[in-house]
């Protein structure tokens, strides 16, 4: 791979990516060897790595990118850090540091695999430095730091917290609430199975949708790629279970301060199409009440017709995501927590904890529950963190913009909240009052 000529020696980084024998690891080295191999790989070495859906294709078009790839080398492998189903790989070379992200679906084939500068992100030692850091033209920022007591929370800084934005994915915190309550009360059982058909498949995140008409999942594994892997299709599959006013009740349980928000409560497949299909149905959504919008949603079941490629101007805007404020999304993540603690078996626990979004400590944060959010003008993360004395802390990270360009892929936006949970900020006491601030990382 790197350094290996006669009585080199591997750097740390590379010693710790050989010794990675999980498929990240596999995958992980198999993409440095495209961009460090003496020549460019044949799409042959590349067949049966990619899922089939891969947004670059594997013809000319990924060939020439590797291309363009290469020629900012050589390279040598300065740090690996892999996280679940996430990998990257720093790669210095050519005065420019560059990162190797990579996204694996359930089955360990490559659903992403970029290549970019790397986002350098300072060191935050204040709640100011935070703020600093997000301000940025023409897009709306909201944080919300607080300490999770038995009493209640307490808030450590906030801006913007009680805002109403959109958040993209993050709306499957609640659809999985529902879930837990119809667990709860007997009407749904983990070993349950759901059916992929048509009208449900949806289009990524995930790979459920990829799976062939008629196949039969359960309802354990559906939740966790809804949770682990932001699954679209596997959270359509879950409302369809419990059904659109199942959810829609359990919202105001689950912690929204405004149910109304969220009504009526759409689908993932429901945003596509009304988002980025018909712009004629798109305007009438905009025109109808919510009696209106529910007829509408009628119109848009069956199989999906839009495609990853229609995706680009924002609508958010035109009610079509999730809206919430950021204690909303504090109080859904405490909720799971307690759900959590309530569930005998365990299942809970596994899928929130499944990812924790950035590396961290696990000696300083011995449990962590992670979502994020997003969509074309739309950033989320958040974050439940719990130190082995069973204090805990929630983050909430929210962004928003009229379009996708200044909010970038999200990269620095989670920077930042790994930055703030390897800071101490969490662990001060509050800031006292504090005016809203307006209505290398990974």
């Amino acid at each position: 791979m790197m350094n290996d000529a006669a009585g080199s020696v591997p750097s740390a980084a590379e010693a710790v990516l050989a010794a990675d024998d999980s498929p990240m690891g596999a995958a992980a080295r198999w993409a440095v060897e495209l961009l460090t191999a003496p020549g460019l790989a044949t799409e042959d070495a590349l067949t049966g790595r990619f899922v089939p859906s891969f947004p670059f294709g594997l013809g000319g078009g990924f060939t020439q990118r590797l291309r363009e790839w290469r020629e900012k080398g050589p390279f040598t492998i300065e740090a690996y850090e892999p996280v679940a189903h996430k990998g990257w790989v720093a790669l210095g070379g050519g005065g420019t540091r560059h990162l190797l992200s990579l996204t694996l679906d359930s089955s360990g084939l490559l659903r992403l695999l970029t290549f970019q500068p790397e986002t350098v992100i300072p060191e935050v030692g204040s709640w100011d430095d935070v703020e600093d850091l997000l301000r940025t033209p023409g897009v709306e920022h909201s944080v919300l730091a607080a300490r999770l007591d038995p009493g209640g929370p307490v808030v450590l800084h906030e801006s913007a917290a009680g805002r109403p934005m959109p958040t993209g994915s993050v709306y499957k915190l609640f659809v999985l609430r529902a879930l837990l309550a119809a667990i709860d009360e007997g009407r749904v059982g983990w070993d349950d199975e759901v059916t992929l058909t048509p009208e449900l498949r949806s289009l990524p995140t995930g790979d459920m949708q990829e799976l062939a008409d008629g196949t039969r999942v359960s309802v354990r594994e559906t939740a966790h790629k809804m949770i682990v892997l932001s699954d679209n299709t596997a959270a359509d599959l879950v409302m369809d279970l419990l059904g659109r006013d199942a959810v829609e009740r359990a919202l105001g349980p689950a912690g929204h301060h405004d149910p109304s928000l969220m009504r009526p409560f759409l689908t993932s497949h429901e945003v596509f199409e009304l988002g980025w299909g018909d712009p004629e149905r798109r305007a009438e959504w905009t025109r109808r009440d919510e009696a209106g919008r529910r007829a509408l949603l009628d119109e848009v079941a069956g199989p999906i017709t839009v495609r990853i490629g229609d995706l680009g101007e924002t609508v958010h805007q035109l009610g079509l995501d999730w809206h919430m404020d950021a204690h909303d999304v504090l109080r859904v993540l405490d909720g799971l927590r307690q759900d959590s603690e309530r569930d005998s078996t365990g299942v809970v626990e596994e899928i929130l904890t499944a990812y924790p979004g950035v590396p961290v400590d696990r000696e300083r944060w011995s449990r962590v529950y992670f979502k994020a959010g997003s969509s074309p003008g739309v950033m989320t993360f958040c974050w439940l963190v719990q130190d082995p004395s069973g204090a805990a802390w929630a983050l909430v990270l929210r962004q928003a913009a009229a379009e996708q360009k200044p909010i970038g892929d999200g990269v620095f936006l989670r920077g930042v909240g790994r930055r703030i949970i390897e800071s101490g900020l969490l662990a001060a006491g509050p800031e006292g009052p504090r005016p809203s601030a307006g209505s290398p990382a990974r």
